[in-house]
């Protein structure tokens, strides 16, 4: 699943190409239109499928930023301010094309969703092999309550201090390190990926209670959290297996990762071990992490 770096490059690979733009015509995939008339969700949540492609119709995108694990698509239409709320899922990818045809793998191509026809020419496609993401047409952000209930970005100057806080209640504190750090609520946008990196480079088993972890070496597990988010930013995030940045871009971070798929401890030679924690498969070195 993407995290916040690979979503983060997404909203940074789009901002040039898409902000400014206006939506000329949107289309819904078959599947998309099917699931709704089964009284499911596919991809497009809280709409009607007929009603999402003429609402959006002629709205401009006005910009577009990254919250945790979320894009959004700031739009307005008749002075009237709205927000597509987009969410990767396991396998979503962004495409900025001049024709459907100009997506390079076919797996995405033949996966397309929701095209939206640009008013000056080209298409945004959303595409999604899996079909686990989400788009979310609001008036505001505060209409679908989870937005509401996101930690701090990690970079943000208090988002340190939030951790420590949510850490001392009751709800978390008896917790397994790896599944608390991965909460949105307490951590925003760090996921399986970032969060076994993290563990590792500070010693700190995944399963260990957070109440058994002094503030100390929270604090210090917070500034790693931070450093690897970073660090995988500025390498275009992690591209394990359908992650892909806007036009087939794909990352690098996976070729930076010590722990995270390893069968090896880089450090000690040991053979790593898994558990699950929080639903997510942990690697951890047995030897080194404590």
């Amino acid at each position: 699943m993407p995290e916040l770096p690979e979503v983060e490059g997404v909203v940074q690979a789009l901002k040039p190409k898409v902000e400014g733009r206006t939506i000329q015509q949107v289309q819904l995939s078959d599947r998309v239109h099917f699931s709704f008339s089964e009284g499911k969700q596919c991809i497009v949540k809280q709409a009607e499928p007929d009603a999402f492609e003429q609402t959006l119709s002629k709205m401009t995108i006005t910009k577009i930023e990254r919250r945790a694990k979320y894009i959004f698509f700031h739009l307005l239409k008749e002075d009237a301010p709205y927000v597509l709320v987009s969410h990767l899922g396991m396998t979503g990818a962004w495409f900025v094309v001049n024709s459907p045809e100009d997506i390079n793998e076919a797996k995405f191509q033949k996966h397309i969703h929701a095209t939206f026809a640009m008013a000056d020419g080209g298409y945004l496609i959303y595409s999604d092999i899996r079909r686990f993401g989400e788009l979310r047409f609001l008036t505001k952000i505060e209409d679908h309550a989870p937005l509401t209930k996101m930690a701090p970005e990690p970079f943000d100057e208090q988002a340190c201090d939030y951790f420590i806080a949510k850490c001392k209640l009751p709800k978390y504190e008896n917790k397994a390190v790896k599944e608390v750090i991965m909460d949105g609520q307490v951590i925003s946008g760090c996921g399986n990926i970032y969060a076994t990196e993290a563990l590792f480079i500070e010693k700190i088993h995944p399963a260990r209670k957070v109440n058994r972890i002094s503030e100390k070496r929270k604090r210090a597990l917070f500034k790693t959290i931070v450093a690897v988010l970073r660090q995988s930013i500025e390498a275009g995030g992690s591209t394990i297996s359908d992650y892909r940045n806007i036009n087939g871009e794909a990352g690098s971070m996976q070729n930076r990762l010590q722990m995270y798929g390893k069968k090896v401890c880089p450090v000690c030679e040991t053979a790593t071990s898994q558990m699950t924690i929080g639903g997510r498969t942990s690697v951890f070195c047995p030897n080194c992490q404590h």
